[in-house]
């Protein structure tokens, strides 16, 4: 059985809601998942025996992209460490009426490709709440489990 990782920030419960719906499809597509939120999370478990990672932050601010605050953090941590090919995708929910909507799912593409992770979807950016997206969660992990080898 491939294993997932699921690491995420959460200020308003939209992206715990979202993780764990996320979770649940993953486990549909016959992976066992692990889920932790940013501040259980160190960021050696992005080098554990996972077959992917997924990363799930929201963005805030209206002249810059600002990471969720616990995420910040996290993020500040990730200089270093090579993924050295390890599989993975982001996801946040957001809203676009903001310049950056769910910038921070940009960014952390950007962060994990230096590091040497390979990206196997483009990232999902929800508008507005997880739970009204199902769908398009469910769709989102389906072509994701299957890019993954």
């Amino acid at each position: 059985m491939k294993k997932a990782l699921i690491i995420y920030g959460s200020t308003t419960g939209n992206t715990e809601d979202m993780a764990g719906m996320v979770k649940a499809e993953f486990e549909q597509a016959d992976f066992e998942v692990e889920v932790k939120e940013v501040t259980q999370a160190a960021v050696a478990d992005l080098t554990a025996d996972h077959d992917l990672l997924l990363l799930g932050c929201p963005a805030y601010g209206d002249d810059e992209i600002e990471l969720q605050e616990d995420f910040a953090g996290f993020y500040e941590k990730l200089n270093g460490i090579q993924l050295n090919g390890k599989p993975f995708a982001v996801f946040a929910p957001g809203d676009s009426t903001y310049e950056h909507f769910c910038g921070s799912v940009d960014m952390l593409e950007d962060k994990m490709n230096d590091l040497g992770g390979k990206m196997v979807n483009d990232g999902l950016k929800i508008d507005g709440d997880p739970t009204d997206a199902e769908g398009e969660i469910e769709t989102w992990v389906e072509s994701t489990a299957a890019s993954v080898g």
